[in-house]
């Protein structure tokens, strides 16, 4: 009789974490992350924008301004 209560006490572990390891691997929460063709899409998508990015800090316009505000808080703290 106890050898029964052990063996069914053993099965019962072993069939709660086939139970509990299927809803962690196969579980609603599985997907995860990005694929590789999702992490493609978004480091061209993220080259693009340092790209516009660039552009524009680099323009004449934008250096210029931001010249003038180094030069505003320069002259206003000394």
């Amino acid at each position: 009789m106890a050898r029964s209560i052990a063996g069914g006490i053993r099965g019962h572990r072993s069939r709660w974490l086939r139970a509990r390891w299927t809803l962690l691997i196969a579980g609603p929460g599985r997907d995860r992350g990005m694929s590789t063709a999702e992490y493609a899409v978004g480091t061209i998508a993220a080259c693009a924008f340092a790209a516009l990015l660039f552009k524009v800090v680099t323009s004449p316009e934008v250096q210029q301004m931001i010249s003038g505000l180094i030069n505003r808080a320069l002259n206003v703290a000394g």
